[in-house]
């Protein structure tokens, strides 16, 4: 925290009209001083921008435009110099090179995030919402990440703590002074309506998680079958693009082919797999062992079959497969002759159509909207945890509630509850950082992008 750590802020090795390099420490004011023309900028009030040169002793490196923001009124709370450059990978790497030469330090991915977590200026939950806002890649992910950089998650879960310290609090006022006749008895009776209405909240928050997961990651849809029955015509379909090559002849897609559309706001993340048979060509196997693969670890399987054929050996497997996975069943070539047996439509979650015309593609769609609940996301209130780390936290507080419940039901001392109360409170400042492991936050904040 006392190095002063310097970055490139804007996409590197991208050709563009301006480029920001970005500066934070208590030497970035000096720093800046000795490599810029502009004598007047050491003097200067903060939050102004000003106009000269990067020298390179007495080369001029770029004309630029300098930012001055002084501690602590900052994204960091430091002092935090921008320099505005030109957008050459070449004038922004060596404006970067002479801030290190004069003092600064490369900075870390995610260090200037990282510093404002630490000097108080955002919290852990608000942090991992600021690169959600970086990686938002549609609009109920970008509204998403903006409540939680904006705060009302945060109070969202700290209203829930304070709840919790409350009772805490009487609890301990019971045990340490019971002589005090004025305080609020605390028993099981009255203890209880106050767990409820946390439990409650807690429920809700838990339950919304996964339309976070859903809005931040979006779903990973796989289309699984055998060769040749149409998944890489149906990916084409979904993303109105020739994304796959298609062709008459059995295993031409030895490889996972990707690709994203949205839906509903929502963003399907599509993979064509490699069709699954049992072969001897080395390549094509090693692209259906991905494919089985894939099927393990995708949100839904779409499986799609040819309706003008009998059903194979390789179809009866991958029936019995998808029975434990959220799937639903494709009867491609339905402008064919009928000929699949008819059993097939004993199953769930069936929709028929082409590809040849795309037929059907709009019954599968609301298939998927159906079984994910797209519908009923709620764009208005997007106060949901959106990561795992977040969700396995708050779904301990909840048990951590509804232990203390069970031990109401068993009568046990109201002075034991208190273990289970301060981790449910201990589970959710977790959330928002009140409470953390250095290695935590390191690990973390390794995952953002540099210069932020």
């Amino acid at each position: 925290m006392e190095t002063t750590i310097c970055a490139i802020s804007t996409p590197s090795g991208n050709e563009g009209a301006i480029s920001i390099v970005r500066m934070s420490g208590p030497e970035a004011i000096n720093i800046t001083s000795k490599i810029f023309s502009n004598k007047n900028f050491k003097t200067a009030p903060s939050h102004t921008i000003h106009y000269g040169y990067i020298l390179n002793k007495e080369e001029k490196i770029d004309e630029v435009l300098v930012m001055k923001m002084l501690s602590p009124k900052t994204y960091t709370t430091e002092d935090i110099v921008e320099i505005n450059c030109h957008g050459g990978i070449s004038t922004t790497n060596k404006i970067l090179e002479i801030l290190i030469l004069n003092g600064a330090q490369l900075a870390e991915p995610g260090e200037f995030t990282k510093r404002a977590f630490l000097n108080g200026r955002i919290n852990l939950l608000e942090a991992e919402a600021v690169e959600d806002l970086i990686e938002a890649k549609n609009e109920a992910a970008r509204s998403l990440a903006m409540k939680g950089v904006s705060g009302s998650l945060t109070k969202l879960i700290q209203d829930l703590r304070e709840q919790i310290v409350t009772l805490l609090t009487n609890i301990e006022v019971n045990i340490d002074y019971p002589e005090y006749e004025d305080e609020k008895v605390i028993t099981h009776e009255n203890i209880l309506p106050e767990l409820k209405e946390i439990s409650k909240a807690l429920e809700r928050i838990v339950k919304e998680s996964e339309n976070g997961k859903l809005i931040k990651s979006g779903i990973n849809v796989a289309f699984i079958g055998r060769p040749n029955v149409g998944k890489s015509s149906l990916l084409n379909a979904f993303l109105e693009e020739e994304k796959a090559i298609v062709t008459n002849i059995s295993g031409t897609t030895r490889d996972i082919v990707e690709g994203s559309t949205v839906l509903n706001g929502i963003v399907l993340n599509l993979i064509d797999t490699a069709g699954i048979r049992e072969t001897e060509d080395i390549v094509e196997k090693i692209g259906v062992d991905k494919s089985k693969k894939v099927f393990d670890t995708a949100d839904l399987i779409v499986l799609v079959l040819n309706s003008n054929e009998k059903l194979a050996k390789e179809d009866y497997e991958l029936l019995s497969k998808i029975e434990k996975k959220k799937s639903i069943i494709f009867l491609n070539k339905n402008d064919l002759e009928l000929n699949i047996e008819s059993k097939i439509y004993e199953y769930s979650n069936i929709t028929t159509g082409n590809t040849t015309n795309a037929d059907g593609l709009t019954e599968l769609k609301n298939k998927i909207i159906e079984m994910f609940h797209l519908n009923e996301i709620e764009s208005k209130d997007m106060n949901y945890l959106s990561n795992v780390r977040q969700i396995t936290l708050a779904k301990k507080a909840l048990q951590n509630i509804i232990n203390v419940k069970k031990q109401i039901e068993q009568n046990i001392p109201i002075d034991v509850l208190e273990i289970e109360l301060k981790e449910a409170w201990n589970n959710l400042g977790l959330i928002i950082g009140e409470t953390y492991e250095d290695e935590l936050i390191d690990n973390l904040f390794q995952k953002f992008c540099l210069g932020k």
